[in-house]
């Protein structure tokens, strides 16, 4: 059982906490039953389990390295208020050459409630995939990835340039949509092809002009009450499942 703070392995579980530490190691920590199975179960690696004295091992962690710590140890690594007592360090996947018959594309969305939500309905919806532009929030925050429950787990995940995939799902015969209420269409209006591509904005901005002219057509939610707009994660969803009927 680990005890000390000074552990050099300790010291390493704490400081992927931070988004240049994961990048450095390209590596994060998940925490809770519920992420660290997902985990184990999907395609990605899981380098090790924590599990904190007293904490009860489930059936599913057989087979698994795990690493045994005291309260304070458990402690110093966990970011919830009510920690369950189990955690694991997974190795970040790379997701290079990707097929997509439908993918939601994230530009400089910064909320980690909204970024979690996003890549959770996509799941959902049955996309293919999902690709985060640069000004958005880490995904590997733990903030994030509770806000997944695990779905980050369950699709391609991939950080890169939205303007070179954009060019590039278009060579895939992806019709690409922005969601915006510039010369845009209601969403209802639309009949969605077989291949689609969903770009969604920042929280107050939107999204870049210059990404909009790139989309072949703008579609927009109309407002049936006196809301000023729709949170980006809810109208996500909306069109999305409405793409996929």
């Amino acid at each position: 059982m680990l005890t000390s703070l000074q552990n050099t392995r300790v010291k390493q579980w704490i400081k992927l906490k931070k988004k240049r530490e994961r990048e450095k190691s390209r590596s994060f920590l998940v925490e809770g039953y519920h992420l660290v199975e997902e985990a184990i179960k999907s395609a990605w690696e899981t380098k090790e389990v924590i599990v904190k004295e007293g904490a009860d091992l489930p059936e599913w962690i057989e087979g698994e390295r795990f690493t045994r710590v005291s309260d304070e140890v458990f402690s110093a690594i966990s970011e919830t208020e009510t920690p369950q007592g189990i955690a694991a360090v997974v190795e970040m996947k790379v997701f290079e050459l990707c097929s997509f018959h439908h993918v939601l594309l994230i530009d400089a969305v910064q909320d980690p409630g909204n970024l979690g939500t996003l890549i959770r309905t996509a799941d959902a919806a049955g996309f293919d995939g999902v690709i985060i532009g640069k000004g958005s929030v880490d995904p590997f925050n733990e903030k994030v990835i509770r806000a997944t429950q695990g779905s980050l787990f369950h699709l391609p995940l991939i950080q890169g340039e939205l303007f070179e995939w954009i060019a590039s799902l278009k060579q895939q015969g992806l019709t690409v949509f922005a969601s915006t209420l510039e010369n845009a269409e209601p969403y209802h209006q639309i009949t969605f092809p077989e291949k689609a591509a969903l770009i969604v904005g920042n929280e107050g901005a939107g999204i870049q002009q210059e990404m909009i002219s790139l989309a072949d057509k703008q579609v927009y939610i109309p407002i049936a009450g006196q809301a000023e707009s729709l949170n980006v994660a809810i109208a996500a969803g909306i069109l999305m499942y409405q793409m996929k009927i």
